[in-house]
């Protein structure tokens, strides 16, 4: 149990799986059970998940459009009162969050280019992205979203065996050198598979920091810092080593980074 950690989604989509009110329902509960440590996090979504539902997988524009009409009902939902809308999209009928947190839920949304940002930057309060890249930063702040929290997504491989460390790596992790615009277009595992068939376990150790060294992961997180990036969410992959990696996290990588990067 955590009592002072922030929680959040990275990310949830919120438009056909699972539809905005009932988002809006689900983020408002865990505001109020978490004392106001929640953020939510919303993407437009993975051809992975969304196409279960047999909806079929639409263009990214229109994705995009969609993930714009929910989070207008989801703002709407916070803001207290009824919401009715017969949108594009959506359909609304008297919804209400009958029990809203005194701290209202902040919105991150997940951008990759320049579309995403101009359209969800002035809906949202923060940015989240998986590349570090400044572009997305200055795109973002200038088309004026309500906070001013950029947050990054950093996988790393931490194992006392570098070798060990690639290896886990290239099995679980290979495919976020694809990119997310590639991802996002994949139905299914032997997509994945498939897209991912020529990478190395070398392409994986030179995208990824693997290994019991400090250093790499914070010449990694640097990157994400000179580009303007304000929160960091380091991903350790493999569930083998979690317990250790925490414990080694606590007492030499977090004051490597907070001296290194402040």
């Amino acid at each position: 149990m955590t009592e002072r950690v922030e929680l959040m989604t990275y990310v949830t989509c919120p438009t056909m799986r699972y539809h905005p009110v009932v988002v809006a329902q689900k983020a408002a509960t865990v505001q109020l059970l978490s004392g106001g440590r929640f953020t939510l996090g919303l993407g437009s979504g993975e051809n992975l998940n969304e196409h279960v539902v047999g909806r079929g997988w639409p263009a990214v524009n229109l994705r995009h459009e969609m993930l714009v009409e929910a989070v207008h009902i989801i703002n709407d939902l916070f803001d207290g009162g009824y919401v009715n809308r017969a949108g594009v999209h959506f359909r609304v009928d008297s919804a209400k969050l009958w029990d809203l947190p005194e701290q209202r839920v902040p919105l991150a949304l997940a951008v990759s280019g320049e579309q995403s940002v101009e359209l969800f930057a002035p809906i949202s309060d923060h940015l989240v992205a998986v590349e570090p890249k400044a572009e997305l930063i200055d795109g973002w702040r200038k088309a004026g979203p309500r906070g001013d929290r950029a947050i990054g997504q950093m996988p790393l491989c931490w194992g006392p065996d570098r070798d060990q460390a690639v290896r886990v790596a290239h099995e679980q992790f290979r495919w976020f050198g694809g990119g997310w615009k590639v991802n996002a277009e994949l139905p299914g595992t032997s997509g994945f598979t498939g897209a991912t068939q020529f990478v190395r376990p070398q392409d994986v150790a030179d995208s990824i920091p693997c290994g019991p060294e400090v250093a790499p992961i914070v010449e990694a997180a640097r990157e994400f810092a000179d580009a303007g990036f304000t929160d960091l969410a380091l991903v350790q992959i493999g569930d083998a080593t979690q317990e250790s990696y925490l414990g080694w996290a606590e007492k030499e990588l977090l004051p490597a980074l907070r001296q290194e990067l402040g």
